[in-house]
């Protein structure tokens, strides 16, 4: 079994920010929970965070126990303060940085499996040949195993020349890192404990420090500021475009498509350039989505098309359209085989099947039925200064151009409203009203036969 400490007690000054590097957002998730994602793909259950007393109290959604860092005396101090917190065990435990959202759940599987106790391996940590210049610290061999870490400002020339670089994630075994956590010293160029200087004493010790290298090593690198951020996300979105191709979704242009983890996209879809697409959002099969749409927490059946619209918080039925230039917010369910079209706004609202609203609409706190038309202009008014009201339409009902429905108020089955009414007043069931206020012209005939 095995354990993780990860290090992000950091003030991440470069990012000029009051909020904590680690919870920056990175395609609709904090940096932080990538590292915890990764970590528990391994089977991790026990997580401790070293945080400064800014992120602490914004760790409690993240479920993992908090320790904090002060004074920050270094990275070597970081590892002290987590392991006081801890009950000693004989496992394996992990070390990461917050900041490192491409590293996924392979690198941490492989450090810690180079570990092992009985073959008189202490630690296992992750390397990568990085382009030079670069002010990583350096990885000194001796032949397959290390001999020690040197940090870049405490380097030699011929030292700086190294290409293999630390990339900051650890695998030590417990009983041998606790024997030599507590020996190392502040006598470098920072005045801080360096984690580095573990592998020294570890190798002092007989222990085998073993380098495992990234196959990437723009995977490992970490974020201190904004435009680092930026390419981390660039990188992350591609990944997450890339798999969802690979499932059978067409991504017209991943560049210009913005995804976040967790959404699920069915096979056939089409996602068109410049849509995004996050939350908790699930797309059903051969959907088509975009371009210029924005989609978050939405639930999509089989053949829904959604065209340069806004749409939140909303489960659309199957083989409805959507758009252009529409907006749907705040929990609406949409029949399927209906319709919402250009500039119509729909809120808090239930379209049954067959419904449409096909043109500059406003549609709020509204239950409306089966293959009901509502006419363009027309607007539910559901609020009166104090509370939000609502507006119930029957089935198969006709809403002329530039109704008004003043809320509360009903429309019954096949009732029909002329041009420009204004409807104050309950419709009964199969009524035609115009006006203002509506006044009733008396039910629709029967059609002959």
């Amino acid at each position: 079994m095995s354990r993780a400490i990860v290090l992000a007690a950091g003030k991440g000054t470069r990012m000029k920010s009051a909020q904590p590097k680690v919870l920056h957002d990175l395609c609709g998730r904090p940096m932080l929970w990538y590292v915890l994602e990764a970590l528990r793909a391994t089977g991790i259950e026990e997580i401790v965070v070293v945080a400064n007393e800014e992120l602490a109290p914004l760790l409690g959604p993240f479920g993992v126990r908090c320790v904090v860092q002060t004074p920050q005396r270094g990275t070597g101090h970081a590892v002290q303060v987590a392991l006081a917190a801890l009950t000693p065990r004989d496992e394996t435990v992990v070390v990461a940085y917050g900041d490192m959202p491409l590293v996924d759940a392979t690198i941490f599987e492989d450090v810690q499996a180079a570990v092992d106790a009985d073959a008189g391996t202490g630690l296992g940590l992750v390397t990568a040949r990085m382009p030079l210049p670069s002010n990583f610290g350096r990885v000194v061999r001796n032949g397959t195993t290390v001999e020690k870490i040197v940090e870049f400002r405490d380097a030699t020339t011929a030292e700086r020349a190294i290409e293999e670089m630390n990339a900051g994630i650890y695998a030590f075994d417990e009983r041998a890192l606790r024997g030599v956590i507590g020996e190392l010293t502040d006598k470098n160029a920072q005045g801080e404990l360096y984690l580095t200087d573990t592998v020294e004493l570890l190798v002092a010790g007989s222990f085998r420090v073993v380098p495992v290298q990234a196959v990437d090593y723009r995977l490992v690198l970490g974020v201190n500021d904004r435009v680092e951020l930026a390419g981390a996300r660039a990188t992350m979105n591609e990944r997450l475009c890339h798999a969802h191709m690979r499932n059978g979704v067409t991504i017209v242009d991943p560049a210009t498509t913005y995804l976040e983890p967790g959404v699920v996209i069915g096979a056939d879809t089409i996602v068109a350039p410049n849509t995004s697409i996050g939350g908790n959002s699930v797309l059903g099969e051969r959907t088509r989505v975009g371009p210029n749409a924005r989609l978050y927490n939405v639930r999509l059946d089989d053949d829904v098309c959604v065209t340069e619209s806004v749409v939140l918080d909303t489960a659309i039925g199957a083989r409805t359209t959507v758009g252009p230039y529409a907006h749907l917010r705040n929990g609406n369910t949409i029949g399927a085989d209906a319709r919402i079209g250009n500039y119509v706004e729909v809120k808090n609202t239930r379209l049954a099947a067959g419904a449409k609203a096909s043109h500059l609409a406003y549609l709020g706190d509204a239950t409306i039925g089966e293959n009901t038309n509502i006419g363009a202009g027309t607007i539910t008014c559901n609020f009166d200064g104090v509370r939000k009201n609502p507006t119930t339409i029957g089935r198969e009902v006709h809403i002329g151009s530039n109704t008004s429905l003043v809320a509360p108020v009903t429309v019954g089955d096949g009732a029909e409203t002329g041009a420009g009414t204004v409807v104050i007043r309950d419709v009964p069931a199969g009524d035609r009203v115009v006006g203002n206020p509506a006044r009733s012209i008396g039910a629709k005939k029967a059609a002959s036969t």
